[in-house]
């Protein structure tokens, strides 16, 4: 006994190569349904054989300006109103029928709103068959010949297919007899049913002329529907458990006779990454009216309900399988090739949608809304799971298509992957009802057109030589006439060949004896029986000798049949050896690669640490140089550091020098004022004591006129008042107010910062500086060109007067580049109104003339060294 053999639905193609992989747009066709009434008010308009146009009802406004809006929708072909079910099914069906017998899938969908048609699309009516039963009709006219027996291809509930030699065909076939839980495969003697019996007429049948003979044939057919975003088996017969009883409500369980509710069913994926059903009852079937019987079995159970717009309305998805297994014959074409690879599953899945509805058209409640809205669900999902893939082909992105939102999408997800090819029948109802409905069913199917789907390639069956069947069956043929020849074989149990066996022996003469003398009644008969045993003896030897003849034959055909089978053994032992020889070289050329591999990854390692040496090289050599430059920056810097604070150190000294010998000068003068001052006293004191002495022995007379003693005593008031020196009276001419300049009008360059909110005060005494770079807002520009800085600074005095402050400072560098400034003394000018009381009054005078005092006011400062103010007051 042979070993069995698993088939394998055809795999998916390699990886797909964008330059290589030939694809093709997912064909979209359009049928119109004729008009219910012929009053009614059409909408659609067929222009051309794969153009159609929409028209808007009266009293609908296609857009905002409120004018009618005609649109045109192509597709790759549109059937009017008269399309009769043949010329739809030889545009659309009949060549993935031809696809599904050269072992390509493929998908074939009717899309539209309830009430369009689609299920009369694709189941048709007695008479008018759809494109369902008319795909049954040529498949089987097509393999109806090289169809094997039953239970010789075996479903293996993975997705696969086993194969079977025919004593364990035969075993099963018994088996599956006698169990009475499974159902039965459904016999083709049985009377098939009314419905279906004139569906398709004799001559619109149709089969495909490209058949491969060398290949024996099984037709395996599932019936699925799809309700509520559940999956459920139309073929599945629930038994009754005797055990498990059902349960009503809450009460006691009830032992009866009651079927338990199918189960819903789980999608999974076999070894190639196919979708499928799991658990999903499979039928073998042999004719189409077999076929036929077991669809019309799983209708039944189909879900429909009365609405509002249809009155036998679809509430589920329905999914028909229609799955060919195929396996090529041996090299003498009498037995099936026991080969696992050499088995091919192809399927055509043959889907019925549910229609897309509005709940406010079909006033749906309770249940049916329910159905309704997973019905609008699953077919958005559809919808969005096309726009993706659009979009991806197109743009080339690489958003995930969100296949597993829907059961429908997640079911036929490999089709648009690749694995076969893709239609859809895009019913419609020309009724101007369905118009907005219809528009959005033309959006989708424009966008449908626009999705590419990989070709399937072409996959041979086997490297045998073709005609196998045919000298097979002329082998057959020659021997039984062969036979035949020399006498052919020989069956007791044929009435005929014994009749003409009793004729070809003597007749038997007259037995009757009538007189006991009689002796020639016996010789005679004596004499015929031994004829006929001679004539017996003769037909066993012939008999013999045909025996002997067939035996040796029969002996001959066993030894070139063990010749051919030790030459195929030895072929075989060759051919593993070489299997043997291949997997080595092939385990070889593994080990290489992997040690090549290693190597590259091992090189791009040593590379890669290279190149990051390399980096952390120059890297540190940026580093290196980058110290060095700031290294010489700082010793760059630290040199004009040590010379700046030597600049700075000598301008401080020489500074204080200066500032000493000003003190000195200062206290030597206030030293001289004061005894000036005592000096004076000491000459009024006389004058005093003189006048006196005078008084008493001498006429009066007119005394002298001190010099100046008024304008001295104020003098020494304002010498004692103010810090600063005044000069000396004998020596020192007086120094005019209107003549003095400001410290700041030295030799260096200044930079003059005046705000604007500073007042113009019109005043004859102004601080003039010359060299000065007169700035509203210092800037670096401006300081990096002058040592001095400058800052006229106003506000408003205690008596109400405005007071001017000539802030000063040095400009140094910094280390970091910039420029600095360090204020050093301030310079008060200050104004008095000439009407105001005075705050001092003259002792020894009347005389109101105008004396302008020089008043130093000292102010701190970030150094010790000061500077002079002026103040102009009119005295009284």
């Amino acid at each position: 006994m042979q070993r069995q053999g698993k088939g394998r639905t055809p795999r998916r193609p390699g990886p797909k190569k964008a330059s290589s992989t030939e694809k093709d747009p997912v064909g979209v066709y359009c049928r119109i349904r004729p008009l219910g009434a012929e009053h009614e008010e059409c909408c659609i308009e067929m222009i051309s054989s794969s153009t159609i146009q929409l028209h808007p009802p009266d009293g609908l406004k296609a857009n905002r300006n409120g004018e009618y809006k005609e649109v045109q929708y192509s597709f790759k072909k549109v059937f009017g109103i008269n399309t009769s079910q043949m010329e739809l099914f030889e545009d659309v069906a009949k060549p993935l029928v031809e696809d599904l017998i050269h072992c390509k899938n493929g998908l074939l969908f009717t899309y539209g709103v309830t009430g369009s048609g689609k299920t009369f699309t694709m189941t048709g009516s007695p008479g008018e068959g759809g494109l369902l039963p008319r795909s049954l009709d040529m498949i089987f006219n097509s393999i109806g010949p090289f169809q094997a027996k039953r239970f010789v291809f075996k479903p293996d509930d993975k997705n696969g297919m086993e194969i079977q030699n025919q004593v364990d065909a035969l075993l099963e076939r018994q088996k599956q007899d006698n169990m009475q839980s499974v159902p039965k495969t459904p016999s083709s003697r049985q009377r098939p049913d009314p419905e279906f019996a004139d569906m398709i007429s004799s001559d619109e049948a149709c089969k495909s002329e490209n058949v491969d003979e060398d290949c024996c044939y099984t037709v395996f057919v599932s019936y699925i529907e799809i309700y509520n975003n559940y999956i459920y088996d139309l073929l599945e017969d629930a038994p009754y458990d005797p055990i498990r009883p059902k349960w009503i409500g809450g009460a006691t369980p009830v032992r009866n006779n009651e079927l338990v509710p199918p189960q819903s069913k789980i999608l999974r994926e076999d070894q190639n990454h196919n979708m499928y059903v799991a658990g999903c009852t499979e039928v073998e079937v042999k004719s189409t009216e077999e076929a036929f019987e077991v669809f019309w079995k799983g209708q039944k159970k189909r879900r429909i309900a009365n609405t509002q717009l249809n009155r036998e309305s679809s509430r589920s998805h329905s999914v028909f399988t229609v799955k060919l297994a195929q396996a090529p014959l041996d090299a003498d074409g009498d037995h099936i090739l026991q080969d696992k690879n050499q088995v091919n599953v192809s399927q055509l899945c043959l889907v019925d949608l549910a229609g897309s509805e509005r709940t406010s058209r079909t006033r749906a409640e309770g249940s049916r809304l329910r159905e309704a809205g997973n019905i609008n669900q699953s077919l958005m999902t559809l919808r969005t799971c096309m726009e993706v893939l659009r979009e991806n082909q197109m743009c080339g992105t690489n958003r995930m298509v969100p296949y597993r939102d829907s059961k429908v999408t997640h079911l036929f997800k490999n089709y648009f992957d690749g694995e076969g090819k893709v239609r859809m029948v895009v019913c419609v109802n020309p009724k101007a009802d369905d118009y907005e409905e219809t528009m959005l069913v033309m959006r989708f199917a424009e966008m449908t057109q626009e999705v590419e789907v990989a070709r399937p390639v072409d996959r041979p069956i086997c490297g045998l030589a073709a005609g196998r069947r045919h000298r097979n069956q002329a082998f057959r043929d020659e021997l039984s006439r062969r036979l035949e020849e020399r006498g052919g074989p020989s069956n007791a149990d044929d009435p005929v060949l014994l009749n003409q066996l009793m004729e070809s022996l003597p007749a038997l003469p007259p037995c009757e004896l009538v007189d006991p003398a009689d002796d020639q009644t016996l010789p005679r008969l004596i004499e015929v029986l031994e004829r006929r045993h001679h004539i017996r003896q003769i037909m066993t030897e012939q008999f013999n000798k045909t025996a002997n003849t067939l035996k040796t034959m029969l002996q001959q055909f066993d030894s070139q049949l063990s010749a051919k089978e030790t030459f195929l053994h030895d072929q075989r032992s060759r051919l593993s050896e070489k299997d043997k020889v291949i997997i080595n070289q092939k385990s070889e050329i593994e080990r290489l690669e992997k040690k090549s591999k290693t190597l590259e990854y091992k090189v791009d390692i040593l590379q890669k640490t290279t190149d990051m040496y390399e980096q952390d090289k120059r890297s540190l050599q940026q580093e290196l140089e980058t110290r060095e430059q700031r290294l010489q920056r700082e010793l760059s810097e630290k040199k004009r550091m040590e010379q700046r604070m030597q600049g700075m150190v000598t301008d401080t000294r020489l500074k204080w020098e200066k500032e000493c010998e000003r003190r000195v000068n200062a206290k030597q003068l206030e030293m001289q004022n004061k005894l000036w001052v005592k000096d004076e006293k000491l000459k009024q004191l006389k004058a005093i004591v003189t006048e006196s002495s005078h008084a008493a022995g001498c006429p009066p007379e007119r005394p002298e006129k001190p010099e100046r003693p008024s304008r001295d005593r104020d003098r020494n008031v304002a010498q004692k008042r103010s810090a600063s020196p005044s000069p000396k009276p004998q020596t020192a001419p007086p120094v005019h107010p209107m003549h003095r300049r400001s410290h700041s009008a030295g030799g260096e360059k200044w930079v003059d910062h005046k705000p604007t909110s500073n007042l113009d005060l019109d005043t004859v005494m102004q601080p003039i500086i010359p060299n000065a770079i007169k700035v509203s807002t210092p800037n670096e520009k401006a300081l990096s060109k002058c040592h001095m800085y400058v800052l006229r600074h106003q506000e408003l005095a205690s008596d109400g007067e405005i007071e001017t402050k000539l802030i000063k400072g040095n400009v140094f560098k910094t280390r970091a580049g910039g420029q600095a400034v360090q204020f050093t003394d301030i310079e008060i000018l200050k104004q008095e109104c000439p009407i105001a009381p005075s705050r001092k009054r003259r002792s020894g005078s009347a005389e109101g003339s105008t004396q302008i005092e020089d008043i130093e006011n000292r102010a701190p400062a970030a150094s010790t060294s000061s500077s002079h103010g002026y103040q102009k007051r009119r005295k009284p």
